[in-house]
C-alpha cells in the first residue's frame, strides 16, 4: 500500500480539516474517517453507519503524545506494553479519566474508556499528524461486511460521505483483518478483546 501515498491526497486533507467525513483506506481495512475532536463529525459518522450509540469507536494518532488530548495518562508499565504493540495493527483500550473526561463523553459514550491505534504505515500517520487523531470506524454499516473496496462503500454510503478515497487506482480489494483489540490497564496487565 505504500507504493502511491493515498493519504497525502489535498481534498482528502482539506475535507478533514473542515469537519468532513471521508472513506479511506487505514492501515487494516477501509475505514470512515472523521476528527475525532469534532463532536458534530464523530455524530454524523455514527449516523450514517447507524452504529449503536453507546459503542465507542477506534481512535487513530500520529504519535503516542497525541493521547494526552484524551484524557489518558500512561503508567510506566502501559508505556512499557504498549511499545510491544505500536506502530501495528493493533486497537488498544485505555482508561479515559481526568479533567476532560466529561467533555469527551460523545467519543467514549459513557464507557470512560477509549480505543487507540498508532498505525503501521508512516504515511498515514503523516496525515494524522497533519489533521489530527481521526475516529475510524470500518465502512460499513452496522452489522454488515467492512466494504473492501470503494464501489463497495459507496453501495452502502452514497452520497453521505464528502470523499471516497481507493487504495489503489483500480479499486482492488483490501482484504486485511480488523484489527486485533487489546485492554491495558494500569498495571500492565493485558486482556484481548477481540483476537
Amino acid at each position: 500500500m505504500d507504493k502511491k501515498n493515498v493519504w497525502s491526497d489535498e481534498n482528502l486533507i482539506k475535507i478533514l480539516e473542515n469537519g468532513g467525513v471521508g472513506v479511506m483506506p487505514t492501515d487494516t481495512l477501509y475505514g470512515i474517517v472523521g476528527m475525532a475532536d469534532n463532536p458534530d463529525t464523530v455524530n454524523r459518522i455514527y449516523n450514517t453507519r447507524q452504529r449503536s450509540p453507546e459503542k465507542p469507536c477506534i481512535i487513530l494518532i500520529g504519535d503516542t503524545k497525541d493521547l494526552k488530548n484524551f484524557s489518558v495518562s500512561l503508567s510506566d508499565k502501559q508505556k512499557s506494553e504498549i511499545s510491544k504493540y505500536w506502530p501495528g495493527p493493533t486497537s488498544i483500550i485505555l482508561d479515559c479519566q481526568g479533567d476532560q473526561e466529561e467533555k469527551l463523553h460523545y467519543l467514549h459514550r459513557g464507557t470512560h474508556t477509549l480505543a487507540f491505534r498508532l498505525p503501521d504505515s508512516a504515511q498515514l500517520r503523516e496525515l494524522i499528524l497533519k489533521v489530527g487523531p481521526l475516529i475510524a470506524p470500518s465502512a460499513n454499516i452496522e452489522g454488515m461486511p467492512p466494504a473492501k473496496n470503494i464501489e463497495e462503500a459507496k453501495n452502502y454510503f452514497q452520497h453521505q460521505i464528502d470523499i471516497y478515497v481507493p487504495h489503489d487506482e483500480d479499486d482492488t480489494e483490501l482484504t486485511s483483518k480488523p484489527s486485533k483489540i487489546i485492554k491495558i490497564d494500569k498495571e500492565g496487565d493485558v486482556t484481548v478483546v477481540r483476537s
